[in-house]
């Protein structure tokens, strides 16, 4: 899996690379249909803006796609809160694809029996 940061109006650091894909990395360990994360920071140079530092990220999945932003006013924060919303929507994505592989399964097995009756 391979985690890909780029910035807007902002110079992407060492410090800020390694805390993305440490955050990130956490949560993608739990999910092993993840081919690629590609992450945008962007900050807003209004001063009159809220929410000036934008984290969005974007997975790619065997079955789909995956789209998170989060706004705060530090870098830091707006990575954090981008973590636990992708941690909670690949939950979600996880789930999802379970549960449709069981009911899958679920349906060839009836119709096998169905046609050995």
């Amino acid at each position: 899996m391979h985690i890909h940061v780029n910035g807007k109006n902002i110079e992407i650091t060492d410090a800020i690379k390694a805390y993305v894909k440490e955050k990130i990395g956490k949560v993608a360990a739990r999910y092993d249909q993840i081919q690629g994360i590609d992450v945008v920071l962007t900050v807003i140079k209004n001063p009159s803006a809220e929410g000036k530092h934008i984290a969005e990220l974007t997975c790619k999945t065997n079955s789909g796609t995956i789209h998170s932003e989060e706004a705060a006013e530090s870098m830091y924060a707006s990575i954090d809160l981008l973590a636990d919303k992708f941690a909670r929507q690949i939950t979600k994505f996880k789930d999802k694809n379970i549960a449709s592989s069981k009911e899958s399964i679920r349906n060839i097995a009836e119709v096998e029996e169905a046609e050995e009756a």
